[in-house]
C-alpha cells in the first residue's frame, strides 16, 4: 500500500507524539495488559508509548515499528526494541498488536487491521485508538479554526485517509474478520494556560511549517496567507483565558478466539 502521512515528521509534530504515555493515550488497554505477553506497536513513531508497555509485559517480547527510519533512530534512543516495518505486512506472532492514531492514515485501514488478526496468537487482540477530528470541540469560536478543520478534512481526503477514523473502529475491525470487539471513546482536554500554550504552539507551527503545509499548498486547497492567518488564530486560541479544545478519541479492544 502506498500512503502519504498527512503530518510528516517534522518537530512540531514529533513534539506532540513524545509527549503521549500509555496514561494519557492507552489507558483502555492497561486492563488487558499482564507481564509475560509479546506485543507489536505498530506506527510507534519515537516509542514513549512503547517503551512503557515493555516495562509492564516484561520479560515478554515488545517491538516497536513504523516506516521512518529517522523516527526509529530516535526511538532506539529508548532502547531496542524498535526497527523499521510496514503497517501492511507484520511479522512474527504476538498477544497483543497496538496501534495508537495509525489507522486514519492509512489508504485501507481495513487491510491493515485484517493483516493484525493474522499475526496474533489464539486468544490475542488488536488494541486501536484513533482521533475524531469531526467531533473535536473548541471554544472561543474563530472561523479560522472552523477553516483549519476543513481544511484538514479536504488535505486527508486528497491522501486517501480518514480523519474521522475514531467512529470507523468498530466497522473497519468487523469488516477486518473481528466478532469480538469492544469501541470505547476517550478524550485529550486543553484548557489550562500550559496545556493552551503547548497544544496551541504545536498547531501554529504544523499549519505553516509541516508536511501538512506543504500538502495544502502543494494541492491547490490553501495557500501560505491563509495557514499563517489559521497558525495566528491558534495562537489567539492559546492566549485565551478561557480557552478549550477536546479532542475525542475512538478505541477498541479486537479479539480473535482463544
Amino acid at each position: 500500500m502506498r500512503d502519504t502521512y498527512s503530518h510528516g515528521h517534522h518537530d512540531a509534530v514529533l513534539r506532540s507524539h513524545r509527549w503521549r504515555t500509555v496514561a494519557n493515550s492507552a489507558a483502555y488497554l492497561v486492563p488487558h495488559l499482564r507481564p509475560g505477553l509479546d506485543l507489536l506497536d505498530v506506527g510507534c513513531g519515537p516509542g514513549t508509548i512503547t517503551v512503557e508497555l515493555a516495562a509492564r509485559l516484561a520479560p515478554g517480547r515488545v517491538l516497536g515499528i513504523d516506516t521512518s527510519d529517522a523516527v526509529i533512530a530516535e526511538a532506539r534512543q529508548l532502547g531496542d526494541g524498535f526497527a523499521v516495518g510496514d503497517a501492511y505486512a507484520p511479522e512474527g506472532r504476538w498477544d497483543i498488536v497496538h496501534a495508537h492514531q495509525v489507522l486514519q492514515h492509512l489508504t485501507d485501514p481495513v487491510a491493515a487491521l485484517r493483516a493484525w488478526r493474522g499475526v496474533l496468537r489464539p486468544g490475542g487482540l488488536v488494541a486501536a485508538r484513533d482521533a475524531d477530528y469531526a467531533a473535536f470541540a473548541w471554544a472561543p469560536r474563530d472561523p479560522l479554526l472552523d477553516r483549519w478543520l476543513a481544511l484538514y478534512h479536504d488535505l486527508t481526503r486528497h491522501n486517501r485517509a480518514e480523519a474521522d477514523a475514531g467512529r470507523h473502529l468498530l466497522g473497519w475491525a468487523q469488516a477486518a474478520g473481528f466478532d469480538d470487539v469492544t469501541l470505547t471513546s476517550s478524550t485529550w482536554t486543553y484548557a489550562d494556560p500550559t496545556s493552551r500554550a503547548w497544544w496551541g504552539g504545536l498547531w501554529a507551527e504544523r499549519i505553516v511549517a509541516s508536511a501538512f503545509a506543504e500538502q495544502a499548498v502543494a494541492y491547490g486547497l490553501s495557500d501560505a496567507a491563509e495557514l499563517a492567518a489559521i497558525a495566528a488564530a491558534f495562537r489567539r486560541w492559546a492566549a485565551s483565558p478561557d480557552g478549550t479544545f477536546i479532542v475525542v478519541h475512538g478505541e477498541i479492544i479486537a479479539r480473535v478466539a482463544a
